[in-house]
């Protein structure tokens, strides 16, 4: 009496496993490219943040004629009538950057935040927050190198 196989034969199993390495093989490359486009859509979002957020500021110091500006319990520092481009002006509209690393500096006589995005490569994947004493602030994106 024969018994009734059980399992898969060693040809099975090779032809399986080569199907799926060639699978493999053309599929990484296509999500190996969305981490590129992930960062490219994250910065984008980010400079959208930051343009709803100093539109936000600007809409309350227009109402409230009041400087600084308190939005949610945080005081945002104003420059004019727009958030300034320190610690305490454009980053507390944020209130949370977390994947966004701010380096602020003044360009005379003016301030500006810039925020290059967490783990992209050395170069430019950053958006910059210019604040300007008398025009609204400019808000540009760089994913040059994201």
């Amino acid at each position: 009496m024969d018994k009734a196989q059980k399992g898969f034969t060693l040809i099975e199993l090779v032809v399986v496993i080569t199907i799926l390495g060639i699978l493999a093989a053309f599929a990484f490359p296509r999500f190996a490219a969305l981490e590129v486009e992930a960062r490219v859509a994250a910065t984008e979002a980010f400079a959208g943040s930051l343009r709803a957020g100093s539109s936000l500021a600007h809409s309350m110091d227009l109402v409230n004629g009041a400087n600084p500006v308190v939005m949610e319990g945080v005081t945002i520092t104003m420059r004019g009538e727009y958030p300034e481009g320190i610690a305490g002006g454009i980053t507390n509209t944020l209130q949370d950057f977390t994947g966004f690393t701010p380096v602020y500096t003044v360009v005379a006589p003016d301030s500006q935040v810039v925020f290059a995005i967490d783990g992209a490569p050395a170069g430019t994947c950053d958006v910059t927050y210019l604040d300007n004493a008398t025009i609204a602030p400019t808000i540009t994106l760089d994913v040059t190198t994201c």
